[in-house]
C-alpha cells in the first residue's frame, strides 16, 4: 500500500503532530508500505526555517525509509492571527499547485490541525483513491476556546467547512474517544476509528539517561532540588501562568524548581514575567531538539501537563502524557475529562483543578516529601503505556484501518 500523508508538521520539528506522523510512518515503512509525506519546510514555532533547509518550491529527502516532499508555504511564527492564518492557508494553495506532480498512491491521509492541511486531503481524493482525515483537535472549537476568534460569520464558515470535510472523508481517525460524538453528529454516522497517541518506548526510556541527566541538572544549577518540568508548546491554550503563580507561592523554599522547555506564542511574555516577578525558582530553556527529550525528562522529578479550564479541553488527550509515563515520571495533570480518566486508570500521577496555582504548589510539595510515592507513580505509568500505548502497535492498527479503507473503496 502506498500512503500519501499530508501534514503541516514533520521532524525536525518537535511538536506532537510531527512526532505522531513520523513515528507511525516509520513503522509503516518498516512493515513494507510505501510512505510519502507532503509537508512544508520546518519552521515551527518560531517562523524561521531550520538550519539545513530552505523554503523552496519543492524539495525531497529520505528519512528512515520515508519519502518526504517539502513544498513552499508562507512561513510565519506561531503567534499573531493574520500572518499565522496566511501561513496555514498557503499549504492547501501550494498543494493545489503541486497536486499534478505528486506520486500516485493507494490512499491519502491528511492531519488536522492545522485545519487547512486537514482539508487539503479533499483536493487529492479520487474515485479510486480514498481519503482519510485524521482529527487531533476539534477545529474551529479550539480557536474559540483560546480566544483567538469570537463566534460569528468566520466561525460559522469554518464550521461549514468542518462539516463538509467530515461528510466527504472515506474514513476518519480520531485521537480521543471524546471527539467521536462531535464528529459523528456532523458526519451523520459513527464509523470513526479511534487511534490514540502513544509513545516510542525504545526512545523514551530512562535507561542510559541517568548520567546525562545528572550533568544537565548540574549545569542548570538544579542539583538537590525537586524539579517540576513542563516540556512542550508555550501557547495560549496551556495556561502556563499557573506555573509562575505556583512558583511564586513556593519561592521561599529552595527545595523546588520549575523547568519550562519549549517555545511558542507565549514564551517571550512568560520570560518577561519571570524576570519582572523575580522568580529565581523558574528556568526557561527554550526549544530543544527531540534527541534531548529523554535526558530532559530524566532530569525532572515530575512532569506537568496543563491546559486552560474549558469544556472544549475535556475532550483532549495531551500526547506529552505518554512520553512522561514512558520515562517513568509521575504526572501532575491540570486537564479535566478524558485525560484525567486516563491518568486515574494508569495510577501514574495526581490531578489538579486546571489553572489552580495553589493546588499545583501543594501537589509539588507533597510529592517532594514522598520519594517512594514518586517512584511508584512513575513505574505504574511506564507499565501502563507499555501495555496500552506502545506506538508500534498503534501504528500497526492504523495501517490495518487504512488498508481496510482502500479495500472497501475498491469493493464499492
Amino acid at each position: 500500500m502506498h500512503i500519501l500523508f499530508l501534514t503541516h508538521y514533520f521532524p525536525p520539528e518537535v511538536n506532537a503532530p510531527a512526532s505522531r506522523t513520523f513515528e507511525c510512518a516509520k513503522v509503516w515503512a518498516a512493515r513494507g508500505h510505501k510512505v510519502t509525506i507532503v509537508t512544508p519546510a520546518p519552521s515551527h514555532p518560531g517562523g524561521i526555517v531550520y538550519p539545513g533547509y530552505r523554503n523552496r518550491w519543492t524539495s525531497r529527502e529520505q528519512v528512515d525509509g520515508i519519502d518526504v516532499i517539502r513544498i513552499w508555504t508562507f512561513v510565519a511564527a506561531n503567534k499573531g492571527f493574520a500572518k499565522r492564518t496566511l501561513g496555514f492557508l498557503s499549504y492547501p494553495l501550494s498543494l493545489l499547485l503541486h497536486m499534478w506532480r505528486l506520486p500516485k498512491a493507494d490512499i491519502v491521509v491528511s492531519s488536522s490541525p492545522q485545519f487547512f492541511a486537514g482539508l487539503g486531503g479533499r483536493l487529492l481524493k479520487r474515485r479510486h483513491r480514498p481519503w482519510v482525515l485524521e482529527i487531533r483537535d476539534l477545529y474551529p472549537e479550539s480557536i474559540v476556546a483560546v480566544g483567538a476568534m469570537k463566534r460569528g460569520l468566520g466561525i460559522r464558515l469554518l464550521e461549514k467547512l468542518e462539516r463538509g470535510a467530515y461528510r466527504s472523508a472515506d474514513g476518519i481517525v480520531s485521537v480521543t474517544d471524546s471527539f467521536v460524538p462531535h464528529i459523528a453528529e456532523r458526519r451523520g454516522r459513527d464509523d470513526i476509528a479511534v487511534i490514540k497517541n502513544g509513545v516510542d518506548l525504545s526512545f523514551f526510556t530512562a535507561d542510559g539517561a541517568g548520567e546525562a541527566a545528572k550533568l544537565l541538572r548540574r549545569s542548570l544549577g538544579l542539583e538537590g532540588k525537586f524539579v517540576a518540568a513542563y516540556v512542550g508548546t508555550h501557547g495560549a491554550a496551556h495556561g502556563l501562568d499557573t506555573i509562575l503563580d505556583a512558583a511564586d507561592l513556593l519561592r521561599g523554599d529552595d527545595r523546588f524548581a520549575f523547568l519550562l522547555v519549549g517555545d511558542g506564542s507565549e514564551r517571550e511574555r512568560l520570560a518577561a514575567a519571570v524576570r519582572a516577578r523575580g522568580l529565581e525558582n523558574v528556568l526557561l530553556l527554550g526549544q530543544r531538539p527531540k534527541a534531548d527529550m529523554p535526558v530532559i525528562w530524566a532530569a525532572a522529578d515530575v512532569g506537568l501537563v496543563l491546559l486552560k479550564r474549558s469544556d472544549t479541553f475535556k475532550a483532549v488527550l495531551p500526547s506529552k502524557m505518554f512520553e512522561i509515563m514512558g520515562m517513568a515520571r509521575p504526572i501532575i495533570l491540570g486537564v479535566e475529562g478524558e485525560a484525567a480518566a486516563l491518568l486515574e486508570n494508569a495510577g501514574a500521577g495526581v490531578a489538579i483543578t486546571p489553572e489552580s496555582a495553589a493546588e499545583l504548589a501543594g501537589r509539588v510539595s507533597e510529592l517532594a516529601d514522598d520519594p517512594e510515592r514518586v517512584r511508584r507513580l512513575g513505574e505504574a505509568g511506564r507499565r501502563y503505556v507499555a501495555e496500552q500505548f506502545d506506538r508500534t502497535r498503534l501504528a500497526e492498527r492504523y495501517a490495518d484501518f487504512l488498508l481496510e479503507t482502500v479495500r472497501r473503496r475498491r469493493r464499492g
